[in-house]
């Protein structure tokens, strides 16, 4: 067990011996069972929380301590880490205890009931908001004083977002609450009960419940959604094949939660604290990172693991997950500083970090957190970056405004957006997306065994069709019976793209289902590339007469289109998606496949066919 964990584990222990009956129940629960991958120990989740949830303390409506919550680590994996859908990454700084505390006095209750507890007016909850010193939430017609167990809540002082009114909605976000032993918790911090005249149906006034997504931006119609809330909406294909950077307002979207409002007069001081593996922490404002620190432009794509699920669901069998097409991929310019710059101001040796230095774990203000190896942080040409602007503009608000994690060559769920801790550590991002998210199991591997397998990171190679249209080629052509026909040209437009910094090396195109083969025009886009390595992708097209088409399609009108793509390491992409299915629909790389009906797209371009 690393030297931060023990420390912290006795610290809390030691917190926790105070308090006899729940030390006697931590002790009896301990499991002292070992991970395949780390040296820190399990907890068994409904023991350790029976214990911590236990009152050594009558219960009263007045304003008195409460027992906290333990802490609990989830250092390997195991059960927590699929329950704590919200841990942030673990710190190795201790909790303190609340010293001079000047709590704002309860207002005084409306009125009470026969069970003796006072009835709060919504209005006077609303006043314990998240910048009060004592926030309140309500669940179902109860109020609690949330003040202690803020410091213990494993999402960290996300639990806020909700202080001064209803937590249920976002607790049906992150379902993970709606258990027995989270409201055994929350029974701790009772204060009171909601008054009856801002109750209807046993709840508070629906327009007093908060809508966690209202503040969300408006999205560009143009995007093709596939959820509203929380946002998942990829670029049109069509868009895709326009331009090499893509605009910002059809950047394809993905959000886990709601976006995290960031005023823009405020954006300069937003903090993001840098922990070290001793404990030693710096925080930087924005600001900070601006002034202190050289900036750099890289451009690079970034893309879902999911991109093309849907090609495996309809060519291998049903996958879990948002039926991306091709659209889950974007190109853009992005400009910051170094995050290996910032990690060595703030006391990292970047030739010696140590044993404890072995992933970066980042953490963002909605709660989602990831991590990447600390090799790719150290790389001087790894290009990751602090980044604060994206096509010479400030980062819009659903790509990370004000500032978010930029990791050329891997998967986008790395990328954190709204990014606000980091910490440098001796394991990987505890949270569900690192550990219970993001991985690839074999075709028959139905039952998922989590920690088998390491997190998706460097992106395989890939290509997509984005666009297949005709045009009009101006010349005539015999059909053999004398005759004469218009022939048009059809034009196959798309793009190819290697992770790890590897550049595309070649496209292939098929026009008869993959029997026959040729290779597809790179379009030269280098003079807008930037960046210590190939991060963007390569665009290409491919031309040909539509006569050449119709003799593929012998009789019918009718062909499957096909691309593939080899990088400069030579890696190419897999023929089926049957030989690469998993479940999750993650990295769907096989063959794109596009049919095409040639008499459909005449009709559509307003020809006939003689």
């Amino acid at each position: 067990m690393s030297l931060p964990v023990s420390r912290q584990l006795g610290l809390d222990l030691l917190r926790v011996a105070k308090r006899p009956r729940p030390t006697m129940r931590f002790f009896e629960t301990f499991e002292a069972r070992h991970s395949g991958n780390s040296c820190a120990r399990f907890f068994h989740f409904q023991s350790v929380f029976r214990a911590a949830s236990s009152k050594c303390l009558p219960k009263t409506s007045s304003h008195t301590p409460r027992l906290r919550t333990l802490p609990v680590l989830a250092a390997g994996g195991g059960l927590l880490t699929i329950l704590f859908s919200v841990l942030q990454p673990v710190t190795h700084e201790p909790l303190e205890e609340p010293r001079g505390a000047n709590p704002l006095p309860n207002p005084a209750p409306s009125n009470n009931d026969e069970d003796g507890l006072p009835r709060y007016r919504l209005s006077e909850v609303k006043e314990h908001g998240p910048k009060s010193e004592n926030p309140w939430v309500i669940y179902e017609d109860k109020v609690y004083d949330i003040t202690e167990w803020v410091p213990a809540h494993p999402g960290g002082e996300v639990i806020l977002r909700a202080a001064g009114g209803s937590i249920e909605p976002y607790w049906n976000i992150f379902s993970i609450h709606k258990s027995p032993y989270v409201r055994e918790i929350l029974e701790q911090y009772l204060v009171g009960k909601v008054h009856p005249d801002d109750l209807e149906n046993g709840r508070p006034l629906q327009d007093h419940i908060e809508d966690p997504f209202e503040s969300d931006p408006v999205r560009d119609p143009r995007l093709k959604m596939h959820t509203e809330k929380p946002c998942n909406a990829e670029t049109p294909g069509e868009v895709l094949a326009e331009s090499f950077l893509t605009p910002n307002e059809v950047f394809y979207v993905r959000n886990h939660m709601w976006v995290p409002v960031v005023e823009e007069s405020e954006a300069d001081d937003h903090n993001i604290t840098v922990e070290l593996p001793d404990g030693d922490s710096r925080t930087y404002s924005i600001k900070d990172l601006k002034t202190r620190f050289k900036q750099y432009t890289v451009t690079a794509v970034l893309q879902c693991s999911g991109n093309r699920r849907n090609d495996m669901t309809r060519l291998a069998k049903k996958t879990n997950g948002l039926q991306w097409t091709v659209g889950a991929i974007s190109c853009a310019k992005w400009e910051g500083v170094r995050l290996r710059d910032v990690l060595a101001d703030a006391g990292l040796s970047l030739e010696d970090p140590g044993e404890d230095a072995q992933h970066v774990q980042f953490s963002g203000l909605e709660a989602y957190g990831a991590s990447i190896p600390i090799s790719s942080v150290l790389d001087p040409f790894g290009d990751v970056l602090l980044a604060f602007k994206m096509n010479d503009a400030p980062l819009p608000r659903d790509h990370g405004f004000p500032v978010r994690v930029i990791v050329p060559g891997h998967v986008a769920a790395r990328c954190v957006k709204w990014v606000n801790k980091i910490v440098v550590s001796d394991e990987e991002s505890n949270t569900t997306w690192q550990r219970r998210d993001y991985k690839c199991f074999g075709p028959n591997e139905v039952k998922q065994d989590w920690d088998k397998y390491k997190a998706i990171q460097v992106m395989p190679v890939t290509s997509a069709i984005t666009r297949t249209r005709l045009k009009h080629a101006g010349r005539r052509l015999g059909d053999g019976t004398g005759d004469s026909v218009e022939d048009s040209v059809v034009q196959i437009e798309g793009y190819a793209y290697s992770g790890g910094g590897r550049e595309i090396q070649r496209v292939d195109i098929s026009l008869d289902g993959g029997e026959t083969w040729d290779q597809a025009q790179l379009i030269d886009d280098t003079q807008l590339e930037r960046g210590s390595k190939a991060w963007c992708w390569k665009r290409w097209k491919y031309e040909t007469g539509l006569s050449e088409v119709a003799k593929i399609s012998k009789s019918d009108s009718k062909t499957t289109l096909v691309v593939k793509a080899t990088d400069d390491a030579y890696n190419t992409q897999p023929e089926t998606h049957k030989s690469i299915y998993n479940l999750r629909g993650n990295l769907a790389t096989a063959w794109h496949r596009v049919d095409f009906d040639y008499a459909t797209a005449l009709r559509a371009s307003g020809k006939s066919k003689n």
